[in-house]
């Protein structure tokens, strides 16, 4: 009899990332993970939390992370060690079609009776692919994928309730003739409600398992234990390069409207996660794309918590609505993404407002408290060219001239590695002025693995060529480098350290194009000559990733919280027993 009914692993982006030399770029300067993206997706936390609740035992193995913290860590044993009647594999996002299938081969190689079952946007997408493989067995679909499976794990486990595999909801499968049936997505609730953040039964796990690492979202967690709230799933903008818009849902995950958690259940949520740490915590998604009267509930059930936290905005705010914000939340933090200082870039991009009402709330929003306002821009978007790069970092310069306090920080980043499929600028291409270089799953496997980000790139655009994307962003970070350190939101030894680790990923870019140039042989003797430079340069290249953090106090975890949540769980394992 297996110990778990299912063991769900998170591969790096690429799985021998240790041995290959790759200049993966500015992929991940602004997100909490490193470029082998090793942060797995929320839904490992509410499929834990959903399937417990219902008497089934999970784990989750952070391989990337295992892989990461310890370079003798050996991933192959781990897997071959591991006990499951399932084994869960996340495929969300795209720059994981590496590591994802080659930790699959592996699980099949040690327990080839074993299914694997894989899970994400991504998944969805590219499922009729993934089902043709041998080292897939199943794939659920939808944003949704609690109910089916546990449903799915209740048919493996032979339960007498259980559904025949024809009707369980969003699962692709194969017969016994070995022929592929994708069943509809059937399953997309319109509520949220049975979906729980309860960080709370992590901690149960990692002392019942008595692994820590294994359950760690990013490396850099015990340093910087950021938490996220999620309030919906689906989305009601449409940008064109999203995975996660509108469309994308509509198309791939058979979602026509986004569905909603109980603001109530949010707020319950960021308290829960506040008793046990002192890190932020973010709040997926715009608060307003439910309606007015849904922020405010959340606020009103919010008010009162100390900590930070995180809201972000798809599109301008009142100053009435940020002054809520303020008397719920005094160490709240906003995030919004302009994308370009050009209106113009903007509406190729889906996204209408002018320059003028962000700003007047970005006014606003300091007026009133707001404790940091990060302020997101991207190189590679529809009716970009490099010199629009060039003039969002002159608006940078507006933006710290007129609100120079030290609370507004400007971000540039790459659209990176990938265009989502499901987006529109994946779908249809030429209509938004992409060109792609990769369609299917196993195309963008291969890329992957190319020696640098430039040519992992799917796209360019008819305004920029690969080679100007790359240009422009290494360009724009170097400039808006000097630029804080100029307004002094930035040590002038760190931004003189980022400014010689941009200098020398250009000189490398260059050195890779000439390798590439020649014999692809030569050109892997020649990298792997070079990967401790090339590493030296992967991790916060146009910006210190450390610019992200929020301030947190050397006791980042409330002790006597954590224990008494260990002493809960210990109490109901023994009253089951």
């Amino acid at each position: 009899m297996s110990h778990n009914d299912i063991v769900f692993l998170h591969a790096p982006s690429v799985y021998d990332f240790r041995q290959k030399a790759i200049l993966y770029g500015p992929i991940s300067d602004l997100v909490p993970s490193t470029p082998v993206f090793e942060m797995y997706p929320i839904g490992f936390t509410t499929l834990t939390d959903y399937l417990e609740r219902h008497g089934l035992r999970t784990r989750i193995v952070n391989l990337a992370v295992r892989m990461l913290r310890d370079r003798k860590f050996d991933a192959e044993k781990m897997i071959a060690s591991l006990d499951a009647r399932a084994f869960g594999i996340d495929l969300h996002w795209l720059p994981h079609a590496h590591g994802a299938i080659e930790i699959a081969r592996l699980v099949k190689t040690h327990h080839p009776e074993t299914p694997i079952i894989f899970g994400g946007f991504s998944s969805s997408y590219y499922h009729r692919e993934l089902i043709a493989r041998p080292e897939v067995d199943f794939v659920v679909r939808g944003d949704s994928t609690e109910e089916p499976v546990r449903m799915l794990l209740a048919y493996l486990r032979g339960d007498r309730d259980a559904k025949p595999l024809a009707e369980i909801p969003n699962l692709t499968y194969r017969n016994a003739r070995g022929d592929a049936h994708a069943n509809a997505i059937t399953y997309s609730p319109d509520s949220l409600d049975h979906v729980a953040l309860d960080y709370r039964r992590i901690i149960r796990s990692v002392i019942r398992d008595r692994i820590l690492f294994d359950y760690l979202p990013f490396a850099t967690w015990l340093d910087y234990p950021i938490m996220a709230g999620l309030t919906c799933r689906g989305c009601t903008h449409h940008c064109v390069t999203c995975g996660g818009s509108a469309d994308a849902f509509a198309q791939v995950l058979g979602r026509a409207k986004p569905a909603f958690r109980a603001p109530e259940r949010v707020a319950q949520d960021v308290r829960a996660m506040q008793q046990f740490s002192r890190g932020p915590v973010f709040v997926l998604g715009d608060l307003r794309q439910n309606g007015m009267e849904y922020a405010r509930r959340f606020l009103r059930a919010v008010a009162g918590a100390r900590g930070q936290v995180i809201i972000e905005f798809f599109a301008p705010a009142s100053r009435e609505f940020l002054r809520e914000i303020a008397d719920a939340l005094p160490n709240f933090v906003v995030e919004v993404s302009m994308e370009s200082h050009d209106p113009n870039v903007r509406r190729a991009f889906n996204k209408f407002y002018s320059n003028a009402a962000m700003e007047q709330t970005m006014e606003d929003a300091l007026a009133v408290g707001c404790q940091r306002l990060d302020v997101y821009f991207m190189t590679g978007l529809p009716a970009q060219t490099y010199a629009s790069v060039m003039g969002t970092i002159d608006y940078a310069r507006h933006l710290l001239e007129r609100y120079g306090d030290g609370r507004l920080l400007p971000f540039i980043s790459p659209l990176a590695p990938f265009v989502d499929p499901g987006s529109l600028a994946f779908e249809q291409p030429e209509r938004y002025g992409y060109r792609l270089f990769a369609r299917t799953l196993e195309e963008h496997r291969q890329r992957l693995v190319a020696p640098s980000w430039k040519y992992v790139l799917n796209y360019e655009t008819r305004w920029m060529s690969r080679d100007e994307i790359v240009a422009a962003t290494y360009a724009a970070g170097r400039r808006l480098n000097a630029l804080k350190a100029e307004h002094r939101l930035i040590p002038a030894d760190l931004a003189a350290r980022t400014d010689a680790r941009i200098a020398r990923a250009v000189e490398l870019i260059g050195v890779i194009d000439r390798l590439m140039r020649e014999s692809p042989a030569l050109a892997e003797r020649e990298l792997l000559a070079l990967k401790p430079e090339i590493d030296s340069v992967n991790e916060s290249t146009v910006c210190e990733k450390e610019e992200l953090n929020l301030p947190v106090s050397f006791n980042r975890f409330n002790l006597a919280t954590v224990a008494r949540t260990w002493a809960a769980g210990a109490m109901e394992k023994f009253t089951r027993v």
